[in-house]
């Protein structure tokens, strides 16, 4: 029934990719990436996946440089680039070495102070000159606004394609998609642990929902909540060494805390209504989730020990799938409006909402680890896509699949290495 990752070689490519940036930012800093020097002839085109990571950052613009060939040990001509209305430029080389590994390097320029801003050199197999690529783009991003890159993170998510439910491991941009469990029964509710390690998720191969942790990296996992009735919507606490569940074992859905191991679970609040999908704040300190007490659905927040809940959300009746933006300013959630599924996104401090989406069946957003973009699932033009936004709504990328429904996407955390 079920395979893990090295067991499924033959599983079709549900989840090939290709990224469609639309919008306008107000303030975008234009960049020129010419080819590398001996792109042409490699099996990933370097400049063309950072140019896209940078453009669906939503902070950057790409200047044409079509026909210039630059590697990284030209020196510009700025005054060149200025005239373009450049204000960075990137160049760089690839080359295939006797060992069949290839070497990668680059250089990034401030053209307006005619700066060299350093570069770096890779040699890799031709499997990881994707992550290279998202690599450089981590260190253009760095470099130019000061704040760290999430092109080398990593998303899961959910197909299902006629009876069979796979759950997918993808590059940030949803390319290079690698099957991480595949089952004949459905899968559901994803969680990234906070060391990009493991995947808590739930599956219902037992007839029943049941949450395991997967390590990644080998395929194994673990059970660590499987009591009488439904055990659903995992979400880690920030250190890792706890997860918040949704129990039915004492009757109605309620929250509880359990081991990221596995053992006794603690309940965290007696409730006469449905309590579920929680959510813990970066510090740790405070859990949102979603619960009906009030008559229909709406986020609320507690206490990670327990105690009494706040509502957050008082605009709608129906609000739910709450993500709280690893900065802690900001609230991702869906909202009912008219029978659309909209997702919204709320700042904590001051509780002003907006809608960022003009689509009608969105669902499960969430914050990429430097609280700038959101990736969640939705329909587009009648077919299923995983989007990713800026927080402004006015730059999305549309990570198109090659078929089957898409489900529960998470976004990982930052890659160590």
């Amino acid at each position: 029934m079920l395979a893990a990752l090295a067991a499924t070689p033959a599983l079709p490519a549900l989840a090939q990719f290709r990224v469609e940036v639309t919008g306008v930012g107000l303030t975008q800093l234009p960049i020129a990436l010419p080819e590398f020097k001996g792109e042409a002839g490699a099996p990933q085109k370097i400049s063309h996946i950072i140019r896209a990571d940078l453009e669906r950052s939503g902070q950057f613009r790409n200047i044409d440089a079509a026909g210039e060939q630059l590697d990284e040990t030209s020196r510009p001509d700025m005054t060149q680039w200025r005239q373009r209305m450049a204000d960075a430029l990137v160049t760089g080389s690839i080359t295939k070495l006797s060992d069949g590994r290839f070497d990668v390097r680059f250089r990034l320029w401030d053209v307006v102070k005619a700066q060299d801003l350093g570069g770096q050199g890779f040699a890799v197999t031709q499997a990881d000159l994707r992550l290279v690529a998202h690599r450089i783009a981590d260190f253009v991003y760095e470099k130019l606004t000061g704040e760290r890159g999430i092109f080398s993170t990593r998303i899961a998510y959910v197909t299902k394609a006629g009876r069979r439910y796979v759950l997918w491991v993808a590059d940030a941009d949803g390319e290079n998609a690698q099957s991480a469990l595949s089952s004949s029964e459905p899968i559901i509710s994803p969680a990234w642990s906070p060391n990009g390690g493991e995947l808590a998720y739930v599956s219902f191969e037992a007839r029943k929902p049941v949450v395991y942790v997967h390590e990644v990296a080998s395929g194994r996992r673990r059970l660590v909540a499987n009591f009488r009735g439904s055990n659903s919507a995992p979400a880690w606490s920030p250190d890792g060494a706890s997860l918040a569940v949704t129990l039915t074992r004492d009757g109605l859905s309620q929250l509880y805390r359990i081991s990221s191991q596995g053992g006794q679970p603690t309940r965290l609040m007696q409730s006469n209504g449905i309590d579920t999908e929680p959510a813990f704040s970066a510090d740790g300190k405070t859990i949102f989730f979603v619960s009906d007490r009030g008559g229909s659905p709406q986020i609320y927040k507690v206490a990670a020990s327990g105690g009494s809940a706040q509502r957050v959300t008082f605009t709608g009746n129906y609000n739910i799938s709450p993500s709280v933006s690893p900065d802690g300013r900001w609230l991702a959630y869906i909202s009912r409006m008219n029978g659309a599924f909209k997702l919204c996104v709320m700042e904590l401090g001051t509780g002003t909402t907006s809608v960022i989406t003009d689509t009608s069946e969105d669902e499960s957003p969430s914050f990429a680890p430097n609280s700038r973009l959101i990736v969640y699932a939705t329909k587009q033009g009648g077919r299923e896509a995983l989007m990713t936004t800026t927080l402004d709504g006015k730059i999305k990328a549309r990570l198109a699949g090659q078929g089957g429904e898409i489900r529960e996407p998470d976004w990982g955390p930052y890659q160590k290495y």
